[in-house]
């Protein structure tokens, strides 16, 4: 694993997606609670977004994140469920260099407890491309407390032990 921390918090710049077909924003309950936490945990909100959950749509803008030489991070929330509205990883997965596949395992390892065999629904997952970490959580505000609170957050923290992703970002350039 190679050395992979620091013994100082490295605030990260990341974007929040909102993928849904029936809110915007003022009902975003999901996103709000992503920006508030992110910002709580010290890192910046460079972009947030809501848009409707289509595959086209949904990688433009991805797309634009992973090129953008600010972003490090992305979070999205939504279309991660089998209805034939939810197309969060048929959008996202073709996107990525490297898949983070425990990010999804862990995910549903760790919802199982609160939502027993109906976790297999959750097609959360995660990934990198051009240097900018992907996690992509389901809709519900309690999936995205359960994932930033249980997962992101400590993999975002650069002084957390033995590992995080954060040596693996894309490193910002000063004016």
């Amino acid at each position: 694993m190679g050395h992979c921390t620091t013994n100082q918090f490295i605030p990260l710049n990341i974007a929040v997606l909102t993928l849904s077909d029936s809110r915007n924003l003022s009902q975003d309950t999901s996103g709000q609670f992503l920006e508030d936490n992110l910002i709580e945990a010290g890192h910046k909100l460079i972009e947030r977004k809501l848009i409707k959950d289509d595959k086209y749509q949904i990688r433009a803008v991805i797309s634009e994140w992973i090129a953008s030489k600010e972003v490090q991070v992305i979070i999205t929330t939504g279309g991660t469920g089998f209805t034939v509205r939810d197309n969060t990883p048929e959008a996202v997965k073709p996107l990525f260099d490297r898949e983070i596949e425990g990010f999804g395992e862990l995910f549903r390892h760790i919802t199982y407890t609160e939502l027993g065999t109906s976790t297999v629904q959750s097609r959360a997952l995660g990934g990198f491309a051009n240097q900018t970490a992907v996690f992509c959580l389901p809709g519900s505000t309690g999936a995205c407390r359960t994932g930033w609170n249980k997962l992101i957050k400590e993999q975002l923290d650069a002084t957390h032990r033995p590992c995080n992703f954060v040596m693996h970002l894309k490193q910002l350039v000063s004016e």
